[in-house]
């Protein structure tokens, strides 16, 4: 990972018994400015390998002296939000990357309507308290479940009470994305962070009612899935690597030596789409089309159906 900063933790909450909630601060050098809806890349250092997991900074931009990321203990993990959950203590040091944003305010925007599921509410603490403080017009839609991932849910009704709209067993309230969708000017854009059920409804729904595609935004970082061991061929060297289960293949191909251009690691950037010649790929990004999905395949999350084996233009 080029530009590694490396940063302290200095405070650990936990939010929730599902979420935790780290402090970073700067230890050999400034920690570089950032804008809303940022994200750093952390290096988890595991046993076998280096895990790079990419989190939303949920922290106003204009607290420049520390980045705040929230991080949730999934169900599957690989080892990445475990170890977060499990090891990392107040007063270790972390290295990340520099701040990146894929999921930027649209300037054109004149309100902007958040919907967020679970730990997908993070990028939208960093929009709303700059919007916040901009005079700029938001509403936030938030569906939680109580006790699990209802995070931040007393501090979004203090900060930004009339703004804010909260979806859960607690509020017997449920969303009507269609409803909400009809009502908007065409001057108003969606964004939309959390599970992909919630991320493919919302964009479906903006379709069906004629929403045009610039005014739909999107985040999802999706962890590598876990799938059956595969071999790929890379074409350039005639090098045979073999990827283990818990690898996605962009882990395995930076293992040996061999980089790869990449930002966010999750399948929705664009940044580390490779070419392949022969073998079928198990697609999981949210990025390439049908069409280039035929040639093309994102390392940071695709594998290879099983049985075969894939060659790479590398």
């Amino acid at each position: 990972m080029s530009n590694t900063l490396s940063v302290c933790v200095t405070h650990i909450e936990q939010v929730t018994p599902m979420i935790r909630e780290f402090t970073l601060t700067a230890q050999h050098q400034p920690l570089l400015p950032f804008s809303s809806g940022s994200h750093i890349v952390v290096q988890l250092p595991l046993k076998d390998r280096v895990i790079h997991n990419a989190y939303s900074l949920l922290n106003d931009p204009d607290e420049q002296h520390h980045y705040q990321i929230a991080v949730r203990l999934q169900d599957k993990s690989r080892g990445g939000s475990q170890y977060l959950h499990q090891h990392v203590q107040v007063g270790d040091s972390l290295d990340i990357s520099a701040p990146l944003n894929l999921f930027a305010l649209h300037s054109q925007a004149k309100h902007h309507v958040f919907i967020a599921g679970g730990i997908g509410i993070t990028p939208f603490l960093s929009h709303m308290k700059y919007l916040l403080h901009a005079g700029d017009s938001f509403e936030l839609h938030y569906a939680c479940r109580d006790g699990i991932s209802n995070a931040y849910e007393l501090m979004l009704k203090q900060l930004f009470d009339e703004h804010v709209h909260i979806y859960s067993e607690k509020t017997q309230q449920r969303l009507d994305i269609e409803k909400l969708l009809k009502q908007q000017s065409l001057q108003s854009h969606v964004y939309i962070c959390g599970p992909e059920r919630l991320i493919g409804t919302v964009v479906n729904t903006a379709q069906q009612l004629g929403w045009s595609r610039h005014r739909v935004h999107w985040e999802k970082f999706t962890a590598p899935a876990a799938g059956e061991a595969f071999d790929v061929l890379l074409t350039q060297s005639q090098r045979k690597i073999h990827i283990p289960s818990n690898f996605s293949l962009l882990e395995a191909l930076e293992q040996h030596g061999i980089a790869i251009p990449n930002l966010c690691r999750g399948g929705v950037c664009g940044q580390c789409s490779t070419a392949y010649t022969q073998g079928e790929v198990a697609h999981l990004d949210h990025y390439l089309t049908v069409q280039e999905q035929a040639s093309q395949l994102m390392p940071c999350v695709s594998r290879a159906k099983s049985g075969h084996i894939l060659h790479l233009a590398l």
